[in-house]
């Protein structure tokens, strides 16, 4: 058993927003498809952090979540700042229902016991947050991350957080939810959102503040989910 993670996969099978427009996403569901069976069997699971379909309402999404469904592994998502089908955990479980998917659960206000990782975290937000909506915004996703936390204690096991957002960039910091992990002793954050390797030369990569960092942004990752950890056993 397995736990890996990808973020920013950007699907619009069921809208016209190709991402085969922009520099090395050339291709990129079916080399995201090949990568992921490459690696991934049925008994792993893969977090998506994020910024998962183009859809702007849930009903937009079914060819995309199809796709994931058809993937190996269960499914483990977060919500991206372009998710912007994503309504209420009850909208979308029932639309999962409906449509016959199985393998996907969301982390939203919630944790999930993986092995002998707990799988944690939320949205997150802009990190240079100054006018008074992006403060409050900020507030609400750490609120949000911390009820994730706190789920996370429930199940045991040893947390890991998931953003959608990095918690830092260049000079820049979301000092809440850095406080945050730091508090509840996460010593690992897996984030997307940045993509190009210049952009990425800004964001935080290794030990930051005592927590290692990881960016799984698609094409950052070159369309194949990181290893997170092989082998966990729930102790």
């Amino acid at each position: 058993m397995a736990l890996y993670a990808i973020a920013d996969l950007h699907l619009s099978l069921g809208t016209d927003k190709p991402m085969d427009v922009f520099r090395g996403w050339e291709n990129y569901v079916e080399r995201l498809e090949k990568n992921w069976r490459a690696l991934v069997t049925e008994e792993d699971t893969v977090v998506i952090a994020g910024d998962i379909s183009w859809g702007m309402r849930l009903e937009e999404t079914g060819k995309d979540f199809a796709f994931i469904e058809s993937l190996p592994g269960k499914k483990l998502l977060l919500k991206g700042n372009h998710d912007y089908w994503w309504s209420t955990r009850n909208k979308i479980e029932t639309f999962f229902a409906q449509k016959g998917f199985k393998t996907m659960r969301l982390v939203f206000n919630s944790a999930e016991r993986v092995g002998d990782i707990t799988v944690c975290g939320t949205r997150g937000w802009l990190y240079n947050a100054e006018t008074a909506e992006d403060k409050k915004i900020v507030a609400r996703e750490n609120g949000r991350l911390i009820a994730s936390l706190n789920a996370a204690k429930a199940l045991g096991g040893t947390p890991v957080v998931f953003l959608h957002y990095p918690p830092a960039y260049d000079t820049a910091q979301c000092r809440e939810l850095l406080d945050t992990m730091q508090t509840y002793g996460v010593k690992e954050c897996y984030y997307g959102h940045i993509h190009g390797d210049h952009a990425a030369k800004k964001a935080p990569l290794g030990e930051y503040g005592g927590i290692k960092m990881h960016l799984v942004s698609c094409d950052y990752i070159r369309f194949t989910p990181k290893l997170v950890r092989k082998d966990a056993e729930i102790g």
